[in-house]
């Protein structure tokens, strides 16, 4: 029978090793495989290594279902864009790593008009009010070939695509209220 792997994390290291200690310390001996196992599931907040390893399966079998839950916000990246914004909400700047210029067209995207086409120019207004460096055609065109926006061969059009974002980018998103809407400092 093959060896299911388990991932493991603990929500809170102090508890887990309180668990531990108090759970080695209750025995008169070092404890079994099985014990320590029930141990490590304790300290992550699982009545034991059986709750454990169903909930991971059935997280599992979720992952696979048509209707999986969203994964969690990489926040790391959502801190990181949050630099390329100023205070206003606007792009200071292209970043240089492509996966902070994925979230920051998305971020782009989810501020421009769904559900009606408008011209290149009006285009350029809306990306203009969004950043800060002056470079209107390269969103516009990162936006198009990203597939968040499509525009009609001659160019002359433009519709936003409606998509389901990242997590990232609801996450930046509330950030970058968070921080217009907090009064400033001086």
């Amino acid at each position: 029978m093959p060896r299911t792997v388990l991932a493991y994390e603990a929500p809170d290291i102090s508890a887990l090793a309180r668990t531990l200690r108090d759970g080695i310390a209750a025995l008169d001996r070092a404890p079994g495989h099985v014990e320590l196992l029930n141990l490590l599931a304790r300290g992550a907040g699982f009545r034991n290594f059986q709750h454990l390893r169903a909930d991971a399966q059935a997280r599992d079998r979720l992952s696979q279902s048509p209707m999986a839950p969203a994964l969690p916000p990489d926040h790391a990246r959502c801190e990181k864009a949050l630099r390329l914004f100023d205070v206003e909400g606007r792009l200071l700047r292209w970043p240089k790593k492509r996966n902070q210029q994925v979230l920051c067209l998305w971020l782009l995207w989810s501020r421009l008009p769904s559900g009606v086409s408008f011209p290149e120019r009006r285009m350029n207004e809306l990306l203009n009010e969004q950043h800060t460096f002056g470079d209107y055609a390269l969103l516009r065109r990162e936006l198009v070939e990203l597939g968040l926006f499509r525009r009609t061969p001659d160019g002359r059009d433009y519709g936003r695509i409606e998509r389901e974002p990242p997590p990232e980018m609801a996450k930046l998103a509330s950030l970058l209220r968070q921080r217009t809407l907090a009064p400033s400092a001086g």
